[in-house]
């Protein structure tokens, strides 16, 4: 399957994020917009997820341990791990999720 980003409609899953996703048999791959001073409160999920910051300063909690994650930075976040966050600035994020994160399905 080829598209383009453009043209994959996107939807806010919790106020101030907003993804548009890109599902395959085994993984989930989201592209965010994040708006600032947006919070993803403490949860966890069976879905390894690996984190890049394309633009923007966001703050991760992982463990309750925070790390600032500025552009171009990475984090693995393993399966089953409390985490959170909080956009500091405006953000465009990529999460890669495996396996597939169906509750973001269209």
């Amino acid at each position: 399957m080829i598209n383009k980003l453009k043209n994959i409609l996107g939807k806010e899953i919790i106020p101030g994020f907003k993804g548009k996703f890109v599902h395959g048999k085994d993984m989930t791959l989201a592209f965010w917009k994040v708006k600032k001073g947006s919070t993803i409160p403490p949860h966890e999920h069976i879905h390894e997820q690996t984190l890049y910051v394309k633009s923007g300063t966001f703050e991760l909690e992982i463990n309750n341990k925070i790390k600032t994650l500025k552009e171009d930075e990475v984090c693995v976040i393993p399966s089953n791990v409390t985490h959170a966050g909080k956009a500091l600035t405006d953000c465009e994020l990529i999460d890669v999720f495996v396996p597939t994160r169906k509750e973001y399905s269209n």
